[in-house]
């Protein structure tokens, strides 16, 4: 008999900045997903997919073991979401992997961390080619390309709308690797019938602009290399629904640099007390000299709203920040 299961993953706060609204010219909410149990947003897409597998995997009397490929978030939700409902996850990680990260995936738990290849790509490649074949229970774990992952992370937009009260926001503002984030959103505006008149901003970073760079070829394109050191948006190719999405007139797509990002991440620390990592730092820098009007193009009002997904990350740490604050100086 299937058993009813606690969700991985939880309902963040919405909060109101007082300081990037000032910085903006308009009110700025931010979305926690920080707060997520595994640090990051990946929470929602990869703890629904687990419970989906789970629930067929018990009708069927199978105990499945987890797998992802992963440098970082989606493989320490993996884990996360795999321990709190009682399965064992294991990760394939790039020898590029930091230690901390690394560790990080022990200490939650990991029954076991394949280091394979220079990319998540080449991790992915030997994970589906080699590791998955040898284990008849194992489950492999896509990082945000499916149905399932996209329903999870729906549930962010399904937060702010009750948490807004049903007052629809100017515009969402998130970051994009592969694309499962701004899925699960523009899905769910869809649903609430919000479409037409919430702008969807998709943030990347400069060498990490997959997305971008397919829109401007008019065709999916793949990234011959990741140069960006905002590593969770490395994601060599976009998800289809992505780039059909992103087609959009409500769409935008912006790049910025990662020392955007890296003062993007400085200001959440000074004055949200939030230490984030670059994927998260990139869409705060548009609250900064109006960029926001820039990139919608179009002028806001000042009780103009705005949501900013704080999307969070692992791939912090306090001397990161310190060796930024030397680079790019105060905010």
């Amino acid at each position: 008999m299937t058993r009813n299961r606690r969700q991985p993953w939880a309902t963040t706060p919405l909060i109101e900045s007082p300081h990037l609204s000032k910085l903006a010219g308009c009110r700025i909410l931010l979305k926690l997903d920080n707060l997520q149990p595994s640090g990051s947003f990946k929470s929602r897409g990869i703890g629904n997919y687990l419970l989906r597998r789970i629930q067929e995997s018990e009708a069927l009397g199978q105990h499945p073991h987890f797998y992802a490929s992963s440098g970082g978030n989606a493989g320490i939700a993996c884990v996360v979401a795999a321990q709190s409902l009682g399965y064992n996850a294991s990760v394939v990680v790039p020898t590029t992997t930091s230690p901390a990260l690394v560790a990080r995936l022990h200490a939650e738990g990991v029954t076991k961390i394949i280091q394979h290849g220079q990319s998540v790509m080449d991790a992915d490649k030997y994970l589906k080619a080699v590791v998955l074949p040898a284990d008849p229970n194992g489950v492999y774990v896509p990082p945000f390309d499916h149905q399932d992952v996209w329903d999870g992370n729906a549930t962010v937009m399904q937060e702010i709308a009750v948490q807004m009260e049903g007052e629809k926001p100017d515009a969402v503002v998130c970051s994009v690797g592969g694309g499962g984030l701004m899925n699960g959103v523009v899905q769910e505006l869809d649903k609430l019938g919000w479409s037409d008149d919430v702008s969807v901003v998709a943030m990347e970073t400069d060498g990490a602009d997959s997305l971008n760079r397919s829109l401007l070829a008019n065709e999916i394109i793949t990234l011959p290399k990741i140069t960006s050191q905002a590593r969770s948006l490395g994601v060599a190719t976009v998800s289809k629904k992505t780039f059909e999405y992103a087609q959009r007139p409500q769409v935008v797509s912006a790049v910025f640099s990662d020392g955007d990002a890296a003062r993007g991440c400085l200001i959440l620390a000074r004055h949200e007390r939030l230490m984030v990592e670059l994927t998260a730092g990139v869409a705060i820098v548009l609250c900064e000299d109006r960029m926001l009007e820039k990139v919608l193009g179009r002028k806001l009002s000042a009780d103009a709203t705005v949501v900013l997904l704080v999307c969070g990350g692992n791939d912090i740490s306090v001397e990161m920040l310190m060796k930024w604050q030397e680079l790019y100086g105060a905010c």
